[in-house]
Parts: C-alpha cells; structure tokens; sequence
C-alpha cells in the first residue's frame, strides 16, 4: 500500500497500520507505481490528487470527508461498500477534460494545468480589468469586469456556477468563458469548442492582475499574454454503477426536493 507522505504524517500517531506502508512524496514517486488512488478529504483535495495523478492514467476515487463534494463523491456514510465496489470491480471510469496554460511556459512551474478553471482576476480593489479574449484568432469580446475564468465542463460546477455560468455535462467536449461582475450587464457567459485556442491579455490601472489555475496563483503584467486550450491527457474518476453525473447534480444541488417544508 503506498500513501503520501504528508497524509502518512497526520495520520502515523491515529492510526495502527496492519500492512507494510510504501510512502511518495509526488508524481515521479507514484508514476507506474499505482493502479488506483483515492482521494480522501473534500474537493479541494481532488485538485491536489489531479496534480499527483497528472497523465500517469491512474484513476482516482474520491471520499467526501468536506462539504459538498462534486468531484470527492463517496460520501463518508458509504466509504466500506465504496471500497467493496472497487475491489470487486464494480465501477466505471469517467475521463475529464483539463486545461492547458500553452503560454507563457512554465508560469507555474511544471504543472500548467487546470483541472476546474483558469482564472483572471484583479490584485486591487479600486477598479476594473480589461480582459481582451481571442478564440481560435478571432476577436471575442473586451471584458470591462473584476475578471473572467476559462472552464472546463468538471469547473463548470465550481466558480464559474457562482458567477452565473452554465452547468456542461463531462462528455459536452466545451470549455466555457465566464466574466466575474461584469460592467456591461447584457455580456453573458460563451460556450466556445474544446477543441478551440483561447488567447488573453489583461489591462489594469494597477498594472498587476492576477492569473490563477485551479488553486496555483500568479502576477501577470500587462505585457504579457496567456495562451489555453485543451490539455494533452485527461483524468479517469472513479465512479460506481449507481452513479452518473445528473443523480450527483440532483443530489448536490437538491434537484427536485420541496425546500418550502
């Protein structure tokens, strides 16, 4: 059984292990090494596992030990049956789409990847960002607002739902550009091709924006233009036989319950 490190650290003086323990510190360690990950925490530790897992194919499993858990789905009720079902090979695998940072190279070091969302926002408070999009070199819009996010159909459930943007099942094949309080109130969110090259650059009267992906941030200067579009590999979540994504959406989102009881 292989676990990493961190997580082997929290737990070492809670826990008896029962089984020689392997430990990995990152991808290099865990590469080739794995047939099956799981994932315990909330959604944000998802995010984390996606970075460890990267294009290695591994799938992941996640167990919802936080909140709402979109993409950590096995709830903490369920955790025995879940781990029955996987060793009896009752599950399935979902591929997901990511997004890939093309430009400027290595902003965030070797992982220039997003798994929910690239993200545009402004450093300060005191007034807007221009956000000037191309897609696939044809001019798209000029976004006078605090931001805008690029999202993958898995994000789409994530900040840009917060920011009004549309729900995309995981096979839709689109990403979906999704501007944060916008100034010009008739600009809605585009559902634009997966297939497509997305270009961006940022005006600011600070001088400073800031770009993030998924939970990696950092400062972009005005001069400098980001290039996205889809990744090379996808990611395989685990999901059991009586799953989908629309009984997870019905779930999450308490589709079709009376709340006025």
């Amino acid at each position: 059984m292989l676990i990493w490190k961190p997580f082997h650290d929290f737990l070492k003086d809670k826990l008896t292990f029962h089984q020689d323990v392997i430990l990995f510190n990152d991808h290099t360690d865990l590469k080739g090494q794995a047939d099956l990950l799981f994932s315990v925490g909330g959604d944000g530790t998802m995010l984390h596992s996606v970075r460890l897992v990267r294009d290695s194919g591994i799938p992941i499993a996640g167990i919802n030990l936080g909140r709402m858990g979109f993409l950590s789905s096995i709830p903490r009720s369920e955790i025995i049956s879940a781990v029955d079902d996987i060793l009896g090979n009752r599950y399935h695998l979902v591929k997901r789409t990511l997004i890939s940072l093309h430009s400027p190279q290595n902003m965030f070091s070797d992982f220039n990847y997003a798994f929910n969302e690239l993200s545009i926002n402004k450093k300060e408070n005191v007034s807007l960002v221009v956000v000037h999009v191309w897609v696939n070199d044809q001019p798209l819009h000029s976004y006078w607002a605090d931001g805008l996010i690029v999202a993958t159909p898995t994000g789409s459930t994530a900040y840009s739902l917060s920011c009004g943007g549309p729900i995309l099942t995981p096979d839709s094949n689109n990403f979906v550009i999704t501007p944060i309080a916008p100034h010009n109130l008739s600009v809605r969110p585009v559902v634009i091709p997966d297939s497509s090259l997305i270009r961006i650059k940022v005006d600011s009267r600070g001088h400073n924006s800031l770009v993030g992906l998924d939970s990696q941030s950092a400062v972009i200067t005005p001069d400098i233009e980001l290039v996205v579009g889809k990744a090379e590999f996808e990611i395989n979540l685990v999901q059991r036989q009586n799953e989908d994504f629309f009984s997870t959406m019905r779930a999450k989102l308490n589709w079709g319950s009376d709340i006025r009881n």
